[in-house]
C-alpha cells in the first residue's frame, strides 16, 4: 500500500514483547500494550510523553506479566526498590 506520498508502507507494524523479545503475532489477541504517563520533577503528567510496554499474550498466560512490568519499569527508572534482578 502506498500513501499519499508514493511511499510504499505496511498496514501492520509488528511489535516485540518487552519482556521477552518475542514478535507479538497478528492474531495474538491476548496481547497488551500498557502505555506508563511520564511525569516532571513535581509529579505532574507531561502531556503525550509516555512510555510503552508491549507484552505477549504468552507472557500473560504464564503469570510473568507483573512481574515483567515491574522489572521493564525499574530498567527505564520508572521504579525504585520495587524489583530487584541479577545483572
Amino acid at each position: 500500500m502506498e500513501n499519499e506520498k508514493g511511499d510504499l508502507v505496511d498496514l501492520y507494524v509488528p511489535r516485540k514483547c518487552a519482556a521477552t523479545g518475542r514478535l507479538i503475532e497478528a492474531k495474538d489477541h491476548a496481547s497488551v500494550q500498557i502505555a506508563v504517563g511520564d511525569v516532571d520533577e513535581n509529579g505532574r503528567l507531561i502531556p503525550g510523553s509516555f512510555t510503552n510496554f508491549p507484552l505477549s499474550g504468552y507472557v500473560r498466560r504464564s503469570g510473568e506479566s507483573d512481574d515483567s512490568l515491574n522489572r521493564l519499569a525499574t530498567q527505564e527508572g520508572l521504579l525504585r526498590n520495587v524489583y530487584s534482578y541479577q545483572k
